[in-house]
């Protein structure tokens, strides 16, 4: 099993969920693997306060806390693991199944240093995380299942994937696979990401090459870069006087 220090650096975020039932559900299955982080995105509120005053409601639930976007719910996070069926999308991250996943996450949560913090994204009941969603993970992790002809590509109902998810997390706690070194959190990511489209627009590169410059390609690039969390202040620093020159003025 994780211990609880672990456990207690696992996030799980739901965006976009609709209903409050499978928002139970989730919160249910968090209690009784042993967590307890869970993080809401949804500008519509209604399916988060109808799962607290319907479920039977745990202190998950009661100390849920919501927020306006991934990359604020995902901020604290240095790794940022995005749940998805596959289906017909096109992946734009390295994909592991659920197997291969689990001992990544165990030893992002026992670096050495104890600040690994680790958020599984999970997306809408209907279409799941968006593209733009995505563009804030690390990498992927899939739940293989059953392919069958002349039928939809399989997914799992909300409750059952954080469910079998968490399981797999803490059925052989021992296994983990050790980081190379110590990330950049979510955050400093995303402000390397705001510097450098900063950095690209100010140059005149957007306007030449517009189709190589999106928010989400940026932060897509600034994710495989794997920034560690000494190296991030650094490119900040090395950006703003990029900036600086370009501009002619002091960079904020």
């Amino acid at each position: 099993m994780l211990s609880c220090e672990h456990a207690g650096r696992v996030t799980l975020v739901l965006v976009r969920a609709r209903n409050p039932n499978n928002i139970g559900a989730v919160a249910r299955a968090m209690h009784d693997f042993g967590f307890g982080d869970l993080r809401i995105v949804n500008d519509y509120s209604v399916p988060f306060e109808a799962a607290r005053s319907a479920v039977d409601a745990s202190d998950v639930l009661a100390t849920a806390r919501t927020f306006e976007s991934v990359g604020a719910a995902v901020e604290d996070c240095t790794l940022v693991v995005g749940t998805t069926a596959v289906g017909e999308r096109a992946l734009q991250h390295r994909l592991y199944t659920l197997a291969e996943a689990a001992p990544l996450v165990r030893g992002e949560l026992a670096r050495e240093d104890g600040a690994g913090r680790v958020a599984l994204l999970f997306g809408s009941e209907k279409t799941g995380l968006s593209n733009e969603e995505l563009s804030h993970c690390t990498w992927l992790m899939t739940i293989p299942m059953q392919e069958y002809e002349d039928a939809r590509h399989p997914s799992m109902n909300l409750g059952q994937a954080a469910a079998v998810c968490l399981y797999e997390l803490v059925r052989q706690g021992g296994d983990a696979a050790a980081p190379a070194d110590t990330d950049a959190t979510a955050g400093e990511r995303e402000r390397l990401t705001v510097l450098l489209t900063e950095v690209l627009r100010e140059s005149g590169y957007t306007e030449r090459h517009p189709a190589n410059c999106s928010e989400e390609q940026m932060r897509r690039l600034v994710t495989r870069m794997g920034v560690s969390a000494g190296d991030a202040p650094v490119w900040m620093g090395i950006l703003r006087q990029v900036l600086w020159k370009l501009r002619g003025t002091d960079a904020k």
